[in-house]
């Protein structure tokens, strides 16, 4: 087939004369279906990032701790009671919408499905996007407002997540409340040369472009223009693998609206300086996420006049995000830049041979969220523990940490101290499952507790088989 004078000429400009030639002699159909991808790629801007990256400095990191909200802190800036208030105040309103990043698949857990199918329910087996609807439905019920779910998937996700929810209905949650949308992808190059791959002899080698992507597929997809017509003044963004997630609570919301931070950050107190983790610094007065490969052993090591960690605060990729940060944000081509992952990438060559590489031989470019951290006003952290709020679900049960038996067990852990708050003694080591919908918190448990009888056995409190 005769390829566009347009397509053609971008090609040769970007050094790409060996995919050209392929295009020019390749099937018609596959050049057709091929060309089309190419169309859509931005060849420049992954030169110009290539470019970029060599170029980049190495200038030590002149960090300070992050402005903080702390759990131990002994006379916080805003007492718990005013931001529940406040937080209380969006909700009541209607103000707050919920984002769930859930491009991921289960394939560490051994699982080949949308990560968010897993099932994590200690007793039922109930899946991480159930329990996250769930949460969702109650806290509008609470506050008598709905809560919106803008849900992102990648391309691997998007069909069986959609239909996934379908064949549920999703779980509750009317329709008008739910956005499912997909994130975008970008083609991978080749490390030596900087050459876009094939993955098949008509298609690029793409991989989603990182949470980053969000972003722009908010754009894209309608989501951010309908978070705008709602009159939606903050979202609450989370990552699909975190069944602890408090989803839309109104303490953070209110320490994060009456902080007036355009986006703010919860995170964990790291505990040792070798733990692989992202944390939360102060750069030139903007906050920041240095990744924990960028810390020296020294620096990730250094203390403060306490005795304890500088450098403390943990990344766990919750984040409360104001709208129009978000809008002004999209507007801004720079204010997201991409960053480049050394990757094993399988690829097709030319004469149509599939190689499988042995190390990593190609680039993957991706955007991350965090990286509008340094962008937005009067940014902070706010701690929680880990054992209320975090308890990822990365590996398979057996790896030492972040597995599913932990998460159950840090489920179970929480619902009975609910039920012991209430009254009511729980057997050791008995699994204890509470869905949402019947009780939210450990004060809406307290009031539902009369009559119930002491728990020796396996427990659902709540209907959760619809």
């Amino acid at each position: 087939m005769a390829i566009d004078p347009q397509l053609s000429a971008k090609l040769t400009e970007a050094g790409e004369d060996q995919l050209l030639a392929y295009l020019n002699g390749a099937d018609p159909q596959v050049a057709a279906h091929l060309a089309t991808q190419l169309a859509a790629v931005d060849l420049n801007e992954i030169a110009a990032t290539l470019q970029k990256k060599t170029a980049a400095s190495d200038a030590p990191l002149q960090m300070t701790s992050p402005p903080a909200i702390r759990l131990e802190d002994a006379a916080p800036r805003i007492s718990e009671e005013e931001a529940i208030a406040a937080g209380e105040k969006l909700l009541s309103a209607g103000k707050v919408g919920a984002l769930l990043v859930a491009g991921g698949q289960g394939t560490r857990l051994g699982f080949d499905h949308p990560k968010g199918m897993f099932p994590i329910g200690p007793v039922t087996d109930r899946t991480l996007f159930q329990i996250f609807v769930e949460k969702l439905i109650a806290r509008g019920t609470k506050y008598g407002a709905a809560i919106p779910l803008y849900l992102m998937t990648s391309p691997a996700t998007h069909g069986e997540t959609v239909e996934f929810f379908a064949a549920n209905g999703n779980f509750g949650l009317p329709d008008s409340q739910l956005h499912i949308f997909c994130q975008g992808t970008m083609p991978a190059v080749d490390a030596a040369t900087g050459q876009l791959l094939l993955a098949a002899p008509d298609q690029l080698a793409l991989s989603p472009d990182g949470h980053g992507g969000t972003l722009a597929a908010l754009v894209k997809s309608g989501c951010l223009a309908d978070m705008q017509q709602r009159g939606l003044e903050e979202i609450y963004y989370f990552q699909v693998d975190n069944p602890l997630a408090d989803v839309c609570e109104p303490l953070f919301l209110g320490y994060h609206k009456l902080s007036g931070s355009e986006m703010s950050t919860q995170v964990v107190a790291k505990q040792r300086p070798e733990e692989k983790v992202g944390v939360l610094v102060e750069i030139d007065g903007r906050l920041r996420l240095v990744e924990y490969s960028e810390l020296s052993e020294e620096l990730a090591a250094e203390r403060d006049a306490s005795g304890s960690l500088k450098y403390w605060a943990g990344n766990i990729a919750i984040h409360g995000v104001n709208v129009e940060f978000l809008t002004r944000m999209a507007a801004d081509a720079e204010s997201l830049p991409w960053h480049l992952a050394s990757k094993k990438v399988p690829y097709c060559t030319f004469a149509g041979e599939q190689v499988e590489p042995q190390s990593p031989n190609g680039i993957k470019f991706e955007r991350f969220i965090f990286d509008l951290l340094p962008h937005a006003k009067n940014a902070i952290v706010v701690e929680i523990s880990p054992a209320t709020t975090f308890a990822p679900v990365k590996n398979a049960d057996g790896a030492p940490s972040d597995t599913p038996s932990a998460a159950r067990a840090a489920l179970t852990a929480i619902y009975t101290k609910w039920l012991s708050a209430a009254g009511v003694s729980v057997a050791a080591d008995v699994p204890i499952e509470i869905s949402p919908l019947y009780a939210l918190d450990a004060e809406e448990l307290k009031s539902k507790a009369e009559g119930l009888s002491p728990i020796d056995e396996p427990t659902v409190l709540g209907d959760l088989s619809e």
